[in-house]
Protein backbone atom coordinates (compact mmCIF):
# COMPACT_ATOMS: atom_id res chain seq x y z
CA UNK A 1 0.00 0.00 0.00
CA UNK A 2 2.79 2.23 0.78
CA UNK A 3 4.64 1.52 -2.42
CA UNK A 4 1.85 2.04 -4.08
CA UNK A 5 0.76 5.49 -2.51
CA UNK A 6 4.65 6.71 -3.43
CA UNK A 7 3.97 5.78 -6.84
CA UNK A 8 0.97 7.79 -7.42
CA UNK A 9 2.57 10.73 -5.44
CA UNK A 10 5.87 10.48 -7.92
CA UNK A 11 3.27 10.49 -10.97
CA UNK A 12 1.67 12.93 -9.75
CA UNK A 13 4.38 15.11 -9.04
CA UNK A 14 5.90 14.38 -12.61
CA UNK A 15 2.97 15.43 -14.07
CA UNK A 16 2.54 18.92 -12.33
CA UNK A 17 6.32 19.74 -13.20
CA UNK A 18 5.35 18.48 -16.91
CA UNK A 19 2.58 20.87 -16.45
CA UNK A 20 4.57 23.88 -15.25
CA UNK A 21 7.70 23.71 -17.52
CA UNK A 22 7.58 25.71 -20.90
CA UNK A 23 7.57 24.64 -24.05
CA UNK A 24 11.06 24.60 -26.02
CA UNK A 25 11.23 25.46 -29.44
CA UNK A 26 14.28 24.78 -31.41
CA UNK A 27 13.69 25.59 -35.08
CA UNK A 28 16.53 24.90 -37.64
CA UNK A 29 16.25 26.28 -40.83
CA UNK A 30 17.87 24.60 -43.30
CA UNK A 31 18.35 27.55 -45.93
CA UNK A 32 19.93 29.81 -43.55
CA UNK A 33 21.95 27.41 -41.78
CA UNK A 34 20.33 28.65 -38.52
CA UNK A 35 18.39 27.59 -35.40
CA UNK A 36 16.43 29.36 -33.70
CA UNK A 37 15.40 28.73 -30.19
CA UNK A 38 12.44 29.92 -28.04
CA UNK A 39 10.96 29.28 -24.53
CA UNK A 40 7.39 29.98 -24.60
CA UNK A 41 6.69 32.26 -26.73
CA UNK A 42 9.97 34.15 -25.78
CA UNK A 43 12.76 34.01 -28.43
CA UNK A 44 16.20 33.53 -26.59
CA UNK A 45 18.74 32.20 -28.56
CA UNK A 46 19.87 32.16 -32.65
CA UNK A 47 23.18 30.00 -33.43
CA UNK A 48 24.49 28.98 -36.69
CA UNK A 49 24.03 25.67 -37.20
CA UNK A 50 26.19 22.99 -39.96
CA UNK A 51 23.38 20.37 -41.68
CA UNK A 52 23.63 18.01 -44.57
CA UNK A 53 26.01 18.48 -47.66
CA UNK A 54 25.81 17.35 -50.78
CA UNK A 55 25.05 13.77 -50.91
CA UNK A 56 23.26 13.42 -47.14
CA UNK A 57 20.34 14.85 -46.09
CA UNK A 58 18.75 16.29 -42.92
CA UNK A 59 15.41 14.94 -41.99
CA UNK A 60 12.15 18.12 -42.57
CA UNK A 61 9.62 17.87 -40.28
CA UNK A 62 8.26 18.39 -36.21
CA UNK A 63 9.87 16.13 -34.04
CA UNK A 64 10.28 14.93 -30.59
CA UNK A 65 13.70 14.40 -28.28
CA UNK A 66 13.30 10.38 -28.25
CA UNK A 67 16.55 9.94 -26.72
CA UNK A 68 19.58 12.59 -24.79
CA UNK A 69 23.23 11.72 -23.86
CA UNK A 70 25.44 14.18 -22.13
CA UNK A 71 28.78 12.01 -24.09
CA UNK A 72 28.02 10.03 -26.95
CA UNK A 73 30.23 8.42 -29.95
CA UNK A 74 28.96 7.95 -33.50
CA UNK A 75 29.30 3.94 -34.00
CA UNK A 76 28.96 4.93 -37.63
CA UNK A 77 31.45 7.69 -38.31
CA UNK A 78 34.77 6.76 -36.90
CA UNK A 79 33.55 7.09 -32.77
CA UNK A 80 33.26 10.78 -33.47
CA UNK A 81 32.31 12.58 -30.48
CA UNK A 82 28.59 14.08 -30.21
CA UNK A 83 28.73 15.76 -27.15
CA UNK A 84 25.21 17.21 -25.73
CA UNK A 85 23.67 14.54 -28.36
CA UNK A 86 19.67 15.45 -28.36
CA UNK A 87 18.09 12.74 -30.96
CA UNK A 88 14.89 13.28 -32.78
CA UNK A 89 14.88 10.67 -35.50
CA UNK A 90 16.38 7.36 -35.28
CA UNK A 91 19.90 8.32 -35.67
CA UNK A 92 19.93 12.05 -35.91
CA UNK A 93 20.23 14.55 -33.52
CA UNK A 94 21.46 17.92 -32.54
CA UNK A 95 24.88 17.90 -31.10
CA UNK A 96 28.08 19.76 -30.43
CA UNK A 97 30.77 19.47 -32.98
CA UNK A 98 34.56 20.41 -32.79
CA UNK A 99 34.55 21.59 -36.46
CA UNK A 100 33.33 24.47 -35.60
CA UNK A 101 34.59 26.35 -38.90
CA UNK A 102 31.72 24.64 -40.80
CA UNK A 103 29.08 26.34 -38.83
CA UNK A 104 26.57 28.20 -40.37
CA UNK A 105 27.15 26.13 -43.98
CA UNK A 106 26.33 22.22 -44.81
CA UNK A 107 28.81 20.33 -43.30
CA UNK A 108 27.35 17.40 -41.78
CA UNK A 109 26.22 13.35 -42.57
CA UNK A 110 23.03 14.99 -41.33
CA UNK A 111 23.08 15.89 -38.49
CA UNK A 112 22.66 18.75 -37.08
CA UNK A 113 26.16 20.81 -35.58
CA UNK A 114 25.95 23.15 -32.84
CA UNK A 115 29.13 24.61 -31.22
CA UNK A 116 30.03 22.96 -28.46
CA UNK A 117 28.41 25.70 -25.55
CA UNK A 118 25.47 26.22 -27.62
CA UNK A 119 24.78 22.20 -27.82
CA UNK A 120 25.46 22.66 -23.94
CA UNK A 121 23.05 25.11 -23.69
CA UNK A 122 20.16 23.61 -25.44
CA UNK A 123 20.80 20.28 -23.98
CA UNK A 124 20.36 21.86 -20.70
CA UNK A 125 17.48 23.96 -21.48
CA UNK A 126 15.75 20.46 -22.85
CA UNK A 127 16.45 18.50 -19.66
CA UNK A 128 15.20 21.13 -17.15
CA UNK A 129 12.07 21.43 -19.28
CA UNK A 130 11.16 17.99 -20.28
CA UNK A 131 11.99 16.33 -23.72
CA UNK A 132 8.11 16.16 -23.53
CA UNK A 133 8.02 19.66 -23.59
CA UNK A 134 10.28 20.17 -26.38
CA UNK A 135 9.63 20.55 -29.96
CA UNK A 136 12.60 20.62 -33.17
CA UNK A 137 11.09 21.53 -36.35
CA UNK A 138 13.42 21.98 -39.32
CA UNK A 139 12.35 23.73 -42.76
CA UNK A 140 13.93 24.78 -45.52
Amino acid sequence: MLVAGLLVAAAWTMALSDATAATVTATIDLSDQRMYVSVGKKHIHTWPVSTARKGYRTPTGSFRPTRMYRRYYSRKYNNSPMPNSIFFYGGYAIHGTTAIKSLGRPASHGCIRLHPSNAKALYDLVNANGPGNTRIRIRW
